[in-house]
């Protein structure tokens, strides 16, 4: 039965349809599976300037930590949401997968070390979630033991279709920009560009997480935009921006398309994924969103966008993309 679902979703629907209320059960499971291979990413790596090193990265068929060196060798842990597995690999040939299906944060954590350890990989990570209201550390997580195929595989053609627009519009900056990637203590997809000056020191404040981490997430200037899936405090999936710090006229800008609005609480942007979703363009729409208020952001703020980006863009998705497809001689 789920995998119709999964196939209908995947094959006819490049954009399907999300419903948080009927997902977020499965969203929350993969939030907290996310954070413990982030976790481990983070204890290998060396650091990189706004935690570029901890985060996972869209592939065909999930998420994906990506390389992580170990002594002489190296290691990758996979989310494939085809096979609903956690895939342990080494560059050495080892290989171990741990089943998706009924498994709770805790069995997670355990089976994950534990094959970790089978191929003389030893890893010790913060067993408390991050960026959560009253985490449960993960050895004692019965409770988050969800996983719906059809959820999880709609989730991932969202993230892949996302992915793909925000890297078409990343390939329009020069300037110091972030790779498209997802974190896992916000579970979000997002790109960061930055203006090159130095940004006022950031208040923190956000749950389970250590004030100077993001200080130096925000230590300059930063226009950054991406999708998530919702949360309880804001139960719908939608695509975002927001520049830090914000400038005056900000809030009032004129945005495109006429469904994006800005969120006062989050002080973001918002376009609904289901505008996008219903939209007879959906990738031109999102281009329309993350063009719009990039130029107000940058405008503004006054950055220098003739030396930061790498295409005078005429305001619009037909604009950018054209201007961009002229970069690969189409």
């Amino acid at each position: 039965m789920c995998v119709i679902r999964r196939n209908r979703y995947t094959m006819n629907s490049p954009w399907p349809p999300l419903a948080f209320s009927e997902a977020k059960d499965t969203y929350e499971t993969l939030h907290l599976w996310t954070q413990i291979a982030g976790k481990i990413r983070l204890s290998k790596m060396h650091w990189i300037n706004h935690s570029w090193h901890v985060a996972l990265y869209v592939t065909p068929t999930g998420l994906s930590t990506g390389a992580i060196p170990d002594q002489e060798k190296y290691f990758q842990l996979d989310f494939d949401f085809t096979k609903h597995q956690l895939q342990v690999s080494t560059s050495t040939g080892e290989a171990h997968s741990i089943s998706l299906q009924e498994l709770s944060v805790a069995s997670c954590y355990e089976k994950t070390l534990q094959a970790l350890r089978a191929f003389d990989i030893q890893v010790n990570i913060h067993e408390v979630p991050n960026e959560l209201e009253n985490p449960i550390p993960f050895p004692k997580d019965f409770q988050h033991a969800t996983y719906h195929p059809a959820h999880a595989a709609a989730l991932h053609q969202v993230l892949m279709q996302s992915h793909k627009v925000l890297t078409e519009f990343r390939a329009a900056f020069q300037g110091k920009c972030s790779p498209v990637h997802f974190f896992w203590g916000s579970f979000d997809l997002a790109v960061s560009r930055f203006s090159g000056r130095d940004a006022p020191k950031h208040p923190g404040g956000v749950p389970n997480l250590p004030d100077w981490v993001a200080q130096d997430a925000y230590s300059k200037e930063v226009c950054s935009c991406g999708f998530w899936p919702g949360n309880e405090a804001f139960p719908k999936a939608a695509y975002y921006s927001y520049i830090y710090p914000e400038p005056e006229g900000y809030k009032e800008a004129d945005i495109t398309p006429k469904q994006a609005y800005y969120e006062a609480q989050l002080r973001e942007y918002i376009l609904p994924y289901e505008a996008v979703q219903q939209a007879d363009d959906p990738a031109g729409m999102l281009m329309d969103f993350l063009q719009s208020t990039y130029e107000a952001a940058a405008n503004l703020a006054k950055w220098d966008r003739e030396a930061l980006e790498t295409i005078n863009f005429s305001k619009g998705s037909k604009g950018v993309r054209n201007a961009y497809k002229q970069t690969k001689g189409e």
